[in-house]
């Protein structure tokens, strides 16, 4: 039996691969490690990368059980990123349909009608969304956040161009047993649409969890604040205090951790079968 042959070239940039890896997890282990430590030994050089002196229970204690209601903060995120993220696969879901296997006079020029709005920058329509939330009587409440962020041009593009892919004979066949345009979009495409639903589901999820500028300009109550706002809040009570500003950007980032270690094998799919088809 050969030994396989090790290529040097293959070696030596796994090798930079993983050194550059190192350098980006960095900021994240010290995180770690200075919301398990004393305010004292934080900023202590030589970095301990391991405390000697734990308060990994004083640091949840002042995040979890303070004035400051971070518990509903983070309930707030979840919240909107749950339903702005089903929302927004559901949407662009249709629309990628619609636009893929349904026949329509005008349906490409639409579409490109559609993707011409993505050169728009998203500040230049600020102060329209605004007065239109005004209008509708939804500023300061969770819907107006939903309806600004449900929907999305760059995420119908990515869902139109995995559907290009999907074999027309599974439409024809279901259309042959008597199938409609909902019963194929339902039963049909979103089964074989899984990795690029998951894919199109983490980024959003993300996007909502961290998004700062939408929260802040149409929300006035702090018991409306998602984690984002209510971070700031946090900063400016405990300003000095990094061993607590640490527990909190950890537990921020916890539920973002949990999906993408759940969903990666679906994400990494999704990305390589949609720049293989699209």
């Amino acid at each position: 039996m050969q030994s396989q042959r090790i290529n040097p070239l293959k070696a030596v940039t796994t090798l930079l691969m993983g050194a550059v890896s190192l350098v980006f997890l960095v900021p994240l282990l010290w995180m770690v490690s200075a919301a398990m430590k004393f305010e004292k030994d934080v900023l202590v050089f030589p970095i301990q990368w391991i405390p000697t002196a734990w308060n990994a229970a004083g640091n949840f204690k002042a995040v979890w059980m303070a004035d400051i209601p971070f518990y509903l903060f983070y309930l707030n995120s979840l919240k909107l990123a749950l339903i702005v993220t089903v929302i927004t696969i559901l949407f662009s879901s249709m629309a990628a349909f619609a636009f893929t296997k349904l026949q329509f006079k005008g349906r490409d020029f639409a579409f490109g009608i559609l993707l011409s709005f993505m050169i728009i920058p998203e500040q230049a329509t600020l102060v329209p969304r605004f007065l239109f939330i005004k209008w509708l009587g939804l500023y300061n409440t969770h819907a107006a956040l939903v309806v600004t962020m449900m929907f999305s041009i760059y995420f119908t593009f990515l869902m139109r161009q995995f559907m290009i892919g999907i074999h027309p004979e599974f439409i024809e066949a279901a259309k042959i047993d008597g199938a409609g345009p909902f019963r194929i979009y339902w039963g049909i495409m979103l089964p074989l649409c899984k990795p690029i639903l998951a894919t199109v589901g983490i980024i959003k999820f993300i996007w909502t969890w961290n998004d700062y500028q939408h929260p802040l300009i149409f929300l006035l109550d702090k018991e409306l604040f998602p984690i984002t706002l209510g971070m700031q809040l946090f900063k400016d009570d405990y300003a000095d205090n990094f061993a607590v500003l640490m527990m909190a950007s950890l537990s921020a980032i916890i539920p973002l951790l949990l999906i993408f270690i759940i969903l990666q094998k679906q994400v990494i799919k999704g990305i390589s079968l949609g720049g293989v088809k699209g």
